[in-house]
C-alpha cells in the first residue's frame, strides 16, 4: 500500500504500482462512445497512462491538457487518460477544451483497473477514486516508467515520463 497525501493529510492506495520491467495487465475500460477498450486495441504502440481522480479538478485537467499537447509530437505513442469519471464527463471536458490527441478511458463501473494496478485510493474523501499515477509502457507491453504522485494535488513529472519514450 502506498502512502500519499491530499492537502498534506495522509491517505492510502490499495497496493503498490506494477514494477518497471513487468508487463502491463490487460484491461477493459470504457471509451467516451461507450465501447470497450482493451490493451490489444493499442498493440504495437507505446502508451502513456495518465491516471487521475477526476477530470473535474484543476490538477487533473492540467495533466490532460499537458499530455494532449505532448501527444501530438510523440511517434508511435498513444496517451490514455484514465479515471473513474463517467465517459460523458470525459467527452464533455475534452470537447470543451478542444483536446483531440488523447484517448479518455473510464473505469467507472467496477474500478478494476485501479484495484489491479494498486492505485485505488482506499481512505479519505477521495476513497474509491484513482490516485494520480503515470505508467509508461513500450510497444511490447513492458512497463518502462511509473510514478505515484506523492501529493494528489501536485502534477506529475511530465519530463520524466516523456524521457523514457
Amino acid at each position: 500500500m502506498a502512502s500519499i497525501t491530499l492537502g498534506g493529510n495522509p491517505i492510502h492506495t490499495s497496493g503498490e504500482l506494477p514494477k518497471v520491467g513487468s508487463k502491463i495487465t490487460d484491461f477493459k475500460l470504457i471509451k467516451t462512445d461507450l465501447s470497450v477498450a482493451s490493451l490489444s486495441d493499442f498493440a504495437g504502440k507505446k502508451l502513456v497512462l495518465n491516471i487521475f481522480p477526476s477530470v473535474d479538478t484543476g490538477t487533473c485537467a492540467a495533466s490532460v491538457r499537458k499530455f494532449n499537447e505532448s501527444a501530438s509530437t510523440l511517434a508511435n505513442t498513444t496517451v490514455l487518460c484514465i479515471s473513474r469519471d463517467l465517459p460523458f464527463a470525459q467527452k464533455r471536458f475534452c470537447g470543451a477544451e478542444g483536446l483531440e490527441n488523447v484517448v479518455n478511458l473510464s473505469d467507472f463501473s467496477e474500478g478494476s483497473f485501479g484495484k489491479t494496478n494498486g492505485l485505488e485510493i482506499t481512505d479519505g474523501p477521495l476513497a474509491g477514486l484513482h490516485s494520480r499515477v503515470i505508467i509508461v509502457v513500450d510497444e511490447n507491453g513492458t512497463i518502462t516508467h511509473t510514478e505515484q504522485v506523492a501529493e494528489i494535488a501536485d502534477e506529475p513529472n511530465y519530463e520524466a515520463a516523456l524521457a523514457v519514450l
